[in-house]
């Protein structure tokens, strides 16, 4: 006779004996212990988590002689009868296998029967499998179920869900188990079924459970069978690793020595595109990703350093793979030229792979940014609700050219000081040496920043205090969208921190009263534009402004109208 498998032997038969779903558990057994069980529950979560088995515990719970504090007793004829298989108050079916909508009229028929117990209860496994004319069959029952009847439906994939069948039920999510709880259960396991096994054996069967009780004990069965010592097998992060270190030869490396424990290659690629997803969900999505926290934890550090880019062409490129290896004669050949084509993104010129190296250097970039570039504030949070406002994020500590227009006064206008833009100072110039540097500063500026700064004089200079006479307000709002070029360059002249305050001329602003802004502009131009290089226009004639409106509609005709 075959020996039971461990994770039957080991499958919980009470709530207490359910591991890591506490919360399931408090919802179910107080429910039925203030008498307010549901007609209809939907559990979802990844395989091997305990929905079964959660199901069948509370079928018994529903349907125990000596029910105590929400706990089956496991001893009477109907704890006995649903524990081995045979009661007819409980009804399995695989949604997976039987999904069509006869096999749901059959289950309802069944449904309008009687039963022995107090509850039928109806165990629907991967009900996301069902066709839509069995979701539509179903749906009716959900609606008004027999009051001895319980639905219990159990999905890996909730979303396939229909929304009309989910919005019927009371949902309980299951989640995978954290590496430490699972530790624990295995070496429990071990001791109970006084199994040999070594230490590192444990560590490596609770690393391929990946969070599910089913798989680590599955793969601990494994292990025992061939001796309590696991076989040597690679992780996949050694792909993932070769992706960001772009390095061919480790990926290479690890399907060779994968390959020789004996995997397929078609299989190897399967797995390293789930891999990838858990990576790609880490970034897009983390509340998807189905991981123990201190798995998910490493896959997050390692989608921070792939890259959403570089982790969308791995999938997209390992999936064409899968297409291509059905009738590929060397599957494996095919596997390690995608892996070469990932790992060399230098060799590769398709607009995907393109991407994915300017988004590299980009993060490089910013992280070995020159302490002399812009900095910017951190970001800036409303009091009021405690979140981020828009635009926080990118507020530059230099002020705009809006805010110092806003706060330039008719007479000054001190403005920020040269602390904000730090840089590497040279030897420190005393303030006249600043003084007579200033015409070196401003031939040294950009073009446009140049011309301005070229119409400004330095006044004085004191403490570190430069004063700087402009032709008018608008002059200096316009000077000033360039005045952190113009800082930078000052430190690293004089040495030392700068402060600048603007002020109008003393001759204009004497003026300003008589003249309008036009007079004000023509004298600008006037002061710093030399007459004696300009030359005529030539003579002709002079159209009006009637003149050039007209010819825009040929054929028009001009009225004068001056009724």
């Amino acid at each position: 006779m075959a020996t039971q498998s461990l994770y039957r032997r080991y499958r919980p038969r009470r709530f207490d004996e359910l591991k890591g779903q506490d919360h399931v558990v408090r919802a179910l057994r107080n429910a039925v212990i203030h008498n307010r069980e549901g007609q209809a529950y939907l559990f979802s979560g990844p395989r091997g988590t305990g929905k079964t088995s959660t199901a069948r515990i509370l079928a018994k719970v529903l349907n125990c002689e000596k029910l105590k504090d929400g706990e089956p007793c496991g001893k009477c004829n109907s704890c006995t009868s649903i524990d081995s298989g045979t009661s007819y108050d409980v009804l399995e079916l695989d949604a997976a296998s039987n999904n069509g909508v006869d096999n749901m009229r059959d289950l309802i028929e069944r449904a309008a029967l009687g039963n022995p117990g107090r509850h039928r209860v109806f165990i629907l496994d991967e009900v996301h499998m069902l066709s839509k004319p069995a979701e539509a069959a179903l749906l009716k029952t959900l609606e008004e179920p027999p009051e001895h009847v319980v639905f219990v439906l159990a999905t890996t994939d909730p979303q396939k869900v229909s929304e009309t069948i989910r919005s019927r039920t009371q949902h309980l999510q299951f989640h995978l188990l954290p590496m430490r709880l699972l530790k624990e259960h295995v070496r429990w396991v071990v001791q109970d079924a006084k199994l040999i096994v070594s230490d590192e054996a444990i560590d490596r069967v609770v690393q391929l459970g990946g969070g599910s009780v089913r798989d680590t004990l599955s793969a601990l069965e494994l292990v025992v069978a061939s001796g309590g010592e696991v076989d040597e097998q690679i992780s996949l992060d050694e792909f993932i690793e070769a992706f960001i270190d772009h390095d061919p030869g480790r990926a290479l490396t690890a399907v060779g020595a994968t390959v020789q424990y004996g995997a397929d290659p078609r299989a190897l690629a399967e797995d390293i595109v789930r891999h990838l997803r858990d990576v790609f969900l880490s970034l897009m999505a983390p509340e998807l990703v189905q991981l123990p926290q201190e798995r998910a934890e490493i896959v997050s550090d390692q989608a921070r350093r792939m890259g959403a880019g570089s982790v969308v062409r791995a999938i997209e490129v390992l999936g064409e793979v899968l297409i291509e290896i059905r009738h590929a004669p060397d599957a494996r050949l095919l596997l390690e030229v995608a892996l070469v084509k990932l790992t060399r993104q230098s060799a590769s010129t398709d607009v995907a792979a393109l991407m994915s190296r300017i988004e590299r250097l980009e993060a490089n970039a910013i992280a070995n940014r020159d302490p002399t570039g812009p900095i910017t504030r951190p970001v800036m949070v409303d009091p009021s609700t405690g979140k981020a406002k828009l635009g926080g994020r990118a507020t530059p500590l230099v002020a705009t050219s809006s805010q110092v227009a806003a706060k330039v006064g008719p007479v000054t206008a001190p403005l920020v000081s040269q602390e904000s833009v730090p840089s590497e100072p040279r030897a420190v110039l005393s303030d006249d040496e600043i003084k007579r540097r200033w015409p070196d500063v401003v031939a040294a500026q950009k073009p446009m920043s140049r011309a301005l700064y070229s119409a400004v004089n330095i006044v004085d200079c004191k403490d570190g205090l430069i004063t700087l006479a402009a032709p008018s307000d608008i002059h200096i709002a316009k000077s000033s969208e360039y005045l952190a070029a113009l800082l930078k360059s000052l430190l690293a002249v004089a040495g030392k921190p700068v402060k600048l305050n603007f002020v109008v001329s003393e001759s204009k602003r004497a003026k300003s009263g008589k003249q309008n802004l036009r007079e004000i502009i023509e004298e600008d131009i006037e002061d710093h534009v030399d007459l004696a290089e300009t030359t005529n226009a030539p003579m002709g004639s002079h159209s009006t402004a009637i003149d050039d409106l007209a010819k825009l509609f040929p054929g028009s005709q001009i009225i004068d109208d001056k009724k």
